[in-house]
């Protein structure tokens, strides 16, 4: 599709890596103005990559601990500074720090999985509100995941059904104001090595033969007995941020090989 997002600001948490970059560049390529946030610093390189980028006048990066909600308000600050407003926020920030059994799990370790992949696109939500209020509408599309069923990594799944939780919810609170919230719930997703690690502390022998078990129900589990790639996941987030998906609130579409999770 070409030109989509022309005159539209559209806010990509995430951008830095993965799925959220794909998304920020893409939505670039259409014609939006994007802010890219991450809070890795090189974000404003990926920024750079996009069209109009590199002078920073229809794409730009921002870094923010979106873990935090001061993050999150001072990244849709800087976008309506920058751009002038907002009209969409495409939430990709999250991802399973560990991989083990739900008793393996230590109390600390389940309260950072929850910050992790709920609390930030809690707090972009609440933050961009006022934002698309001021505009008159818009959208918001919350990146989830299919392992609401899974093994391995109960506090992320807990974290990813809050989410879908969260998009349903809102949807139904603000389309009377012209605001449509909806979700995308990828599967595994191949990806090129990241540049900063789901997991700083590294994974012991024992979580690597967890995370291969994690992996091989995943695969199982698709229709497709294999992981998407990552255009396969794009795409969709893509359409479902533009007005091609304009009578569309309120749900979340699973993007995992049949796997609905």
């Amino acid at each position: 599709m070409k030109n989509r997002f022309d005159g539209k600001v559209v806010v990509v948490t995430g951008a830095a890596q993965g799925i959220g970059r794909g998304v920020a560049l893409g939505a670039a390529a259409e014609g939006g103005k994007v802010l890219f946030v991450d809070r890795a610093d090189f974000v404003a390189e990926v920024a750079a990559e996009a069209p109009g980028g590199r002078g920073g006048e229809n794409a730009a990066g921002f870094v923010a601990d979106l873990e935090t909600y001061e993050g999150a308000r001072s990244a849709m600050a800087f976008a309506v500074e920058k751009f002038g407003g907002i009209d969409i926020l495409i939430n990709g920030v999250g991802g399973a720090i560990r991989m083990r059994p739900y008793a393996e799990f230590e109390p600390e370790q389940i309260d950072a999985e929850i910050r992790r992949s709920l609390m930030p696109t809690l707090y972009a939500c609440h933050a961009v509100l006022p934002h698309l209020l001021a505009r008159g509408g818009g959208t918001i599309v919350n990146v989830s995941s299919n392992a609401t069923r899974g093994i391995r990594r109960v506090p992320y799944s807990a974290a990813k059904g809050g989410v879908n939780a969260l998009t349903t919810a809102l949807a139904m609170e603000y389309a009377e104001h012209n605001i449509r919230v909806v979700a995308s719930a990828p599967g595994g997703t191949k990806a090129p090595p990241r540049r900063i690690q789901r997991n700083a502390a590294g994974d012991s022998e024992q979580e690597k033969i967890w995370m291969n078990e994690a992996v091989q129900q995943v695969t199982d589990s698709s229709f497709f007995k294999r992981y998407g790639s990552l255009d396969e996941q794009v795409a969709p987030i893509l359409f479902l941020a533009s007005e091609e998906a304009g009578y569309i609130t309120g749900v979340v579409l699973p993007v995992a090989g049949g796997d609905n999770g």
